[in-house]
């Protein structure tokens, strides 16, 4: 059965601290070699895992010669609770670490002790940035112990299996998931050729041969476990077939809708479904449909064609928005994905979605493409012989992970007693006043030189705080995904005195934001969280940014009556009557409340979908395993 109990087992927790302290009681003696001997060192290590030799036994001579390495080549030397955490992960768990920990340190000794063996170990991180961010923080260690790391980038132009060929690989969940697609992709080609090629399931670690860019699936460290076994797994990987044969007749079907669109009325000529998210035209819409004028290519069109294009067009009128879920570029929709901020390049809706926002846009409407390949994030990391995660944010993820993966979720301490400070939350009649509140605070934070971080959720959010903050004359930096080449530099400085940031996620997972030495006096670094995102994970990760490695930080959330996230959580009938309610009928930390629960229902309608996918996913494996290897590869 493909699931993570394959590389799952539960382990004594004495069992932990026995290897952390044997870890402690070899430094003495690694601190004594030089480099070129830590290099021989790290050679006999590789000798005997690849001779057969348990990983496990070679743990603790291989965790102290990565700290000592470390310590030589990046000046930071891993805290005990960091050889805690990477042994938690070498026994294939998903640890919790609070962030500003150095997940990104930790994960150097999990990813050195299976590269040993030479089957390769794969880092699977959110996006390119922390993919290329990491891989070249970590190299002087990786080298002086004679491996080779490399990143794989969505765009990169180098040599795909020569980048897995590395002992290190680092590389997007999505890239290392849409890599093994075309894989298998090659391998059904070959096959239906009649060439000879490896066995990808089996891997090779012969590049001179194999047809594959990777050379098979031993260990993966998922980075930010809960944002990508969690709140990704409903998006599934999909390998494009060639687009449909272009029609006139479609395109013109897509743009009449459209156009015909924001000329219906909401209960007279179609229904809106708060629980389902759908549309459905009314009697009196159908009717409206058949006899509104049509340009003659639709006059061959059935009527059912037409009602479902009229109510997809519909329904992103009232789902989707320009610069909130999407922008447009060079012509084109890029979708921006809400959990890390970032343009999702490469990515379409399905089911015409895509197609019907291109045409309200007015720009080319491009053919739909088929599914030449497809296959879910928990379903291809399920495929790896050993597993492990990571994350700050995992502890309220660990019931689904237990009941969708059975996986075992370890929290690791701090290093040091956190220091954040939460602040009274603010409640607001609407927007507008958020904004200028927001403001009136960013103004006498900047003045007494603190730093600010000012999340949101969207492009169009940052866009708008932004000049709210021209207009009172506040100096400030935007980081969302239409600044994307400025990330490092923005995120270099946020942490200068008296400097303000205003962001969308892309500030959020694995950003470390370094605070000048006179800002930690003045009280660190204050995150303002100015909407609730639909995940609470999202929001922790935003809250992380202050307060990390036991610095001095605060945060504060701001709250509006008409928040999207009461719409998306109690539906919009009853956000309207939220947003008439008078203030003062209830305390602001009742208010609070409020919006907490319009978040957890959308986080259980959430976890819902979540398992019915994975649900169904399991039932077509083992429909697939039941066809037969060959069945399962084409139905891949």
């Amino acid at each position: 059965m493909l699931s993570f109990t394959r590389a799952l087992f539960k382990w004594p927790r004495e069992t932990v601290t026995g290897q952390v302290t044997r870890v402690q009681m070899l430094a003495p003696r690694f601190e004594s070699l030089t480099n070129e001997e830590l290099r021989r060192e790290a050679l006999s290590l590789r000798y005997r895992a690849q001779s057969g030799e348990p990983t496990s036994r070679l743990l603790p001579d291989a965790f102290a010669l990565v700290r000592e390495t470390s310590a030589r080549t990046l000046q930071m030397r891993h805290y005990d609770v960091q050889i805690w955490g990477g042994v938690a992960m070498y026994h294939g768990a998903i640890v919790e670490m609070q962030t500003g920990e150095g997940k990104t340190l930790t994960a150097t000794l999990p990813l050195f002790l299976h590269g040993l063996v030479g089957e390769g170990a794969h880092l699977a991180t959110s996006n390119d940035y922390l993919a290329r961010r990491d891989a070249e923080w970590m190299r002087p260690m990786y080298q002086l112990l004679g491996f080779k790391v490399a990143a794989i980038e969505s765009a990169s132009a180098g040599s795909r299996q020569q980048a897995y060929d590395a002992d290190v690989t680092y590389g997007t969940a999505k890239e290392l998931g849409f890599d093994f697609l075309r894989d298998r992709l090659r391998y059904r080609a070959e096959n239906a050729r009649g060439c000879k090629v490896l066995d990808h399931l089996q891997g090779s670690g012969n590049s001179t041969q194999r047809q594959q860019a990777q050379r098979g699936l031993h260990f993966a460290l998922v980075d930010e476990a809960d944002s990508i076994l969690v709140d990704e797994s409903r998006t599934p990987l999909i390998v494009s077939s060639k687009p449909d044969i272009e029609s006139s007749d479609s395109k013109s079907l897509f743009h009449w809708a459209a156009q015909l669109a924001p000329e219906l009325v909401e209960n007279d000529d179609y229904n809106w479904h708060d629980d389902t998210r759908q549309v459905m035209l009314t009697s009196g819409g159908r009717r409206r449909v058949r006899v509104c004028e049509k340009p003659a290519a639709l006059h061959d069109i059935g009527l059912f064609d037409l009602y479902e294009h009229v109510e997809r067009a519909v329904l992103c009128n009232r789902r989707y928005q320009r610069d909130r879920h999407y922008v447009i570029r060079e012509g084109d929709v890029i979708i921006v994905d809400e959990a890390t901020g970032r343009l999702a390049e490469g990515r379409q809706w399905r089911d015409g979605i895509h197609q019907a926002i291109q045409a309200r846009e007015n720009i080319d409407v491009t053919p739909p493409t088929g599914d030449a390949a497809r296959i879910t994030l928990q379903n291809f990391f399920g495929r790896y012989a050993h597993l492990a995660g990571m994350t700050g944010t995992v502890h309220r993820a660990r019931r689904e992970l237990r009941s969708l993966y059975d996986a075992t979720v370890e929290l690791i301490p701090t290093h040091q007693p956190p220091q954040r400070t939460r602040w009274e939350p603010r409640v607001h009649t609407d927007e507008n006043s958020k904004w200028e509140a927001i403001c009136e605070e960013v103004r006498d934070l900047a003045r007494s030189g603190r730093p600010v971080l000012i999340g949101t959720r969207s492009i169009d959010r940052s866009e708008a705080l932004s000049k709210c903050l021209q207009e009172q004359a506040i100096e400030h930096a935007v980081l969302n995904a239409r600044h994307a080449a400025a990330e490092a530099e923005i995120i270099a400085r946020a942490g200068e005195r008296g400097r303000v940031t205003v962001a969308t996620n892309m500030a959020g997972r694995g950003t470390d934001i370094v605070l000048q030495r006179e800002v930690l006096s003045l009280g660190g670094l204050h995150v303002i969280c100015s909407e609730l995102h639909e995940s609470s994970r999202i929001d922790r990760q935003l809250i992380g940014r202050c307060g990390r490695q036991g610095d001095p930080g605060s945060y504060r959330h701001y709250f509006a009556l008409d928040d999207e996230i009461l719409a998306l959580g109690f539906g919009e009938a009853a956000a309207k009557r939220i947003a008439l309610m008078d203030l003062a009928r209830r305390s602001p930390k009742n208010w609070a409340a409020l919006f907490v629960r319009a978040q957890r229902r959308i986080e259980a309608e959430h976890f819902r979908q979540r398992r019915l996918l994975h649900t169904q996913e399991k039932q077509r494996l083992k429909l697939q395993e039941q066809m037969g290897l060959d069945s399962f590869m084409d139905a891949v």
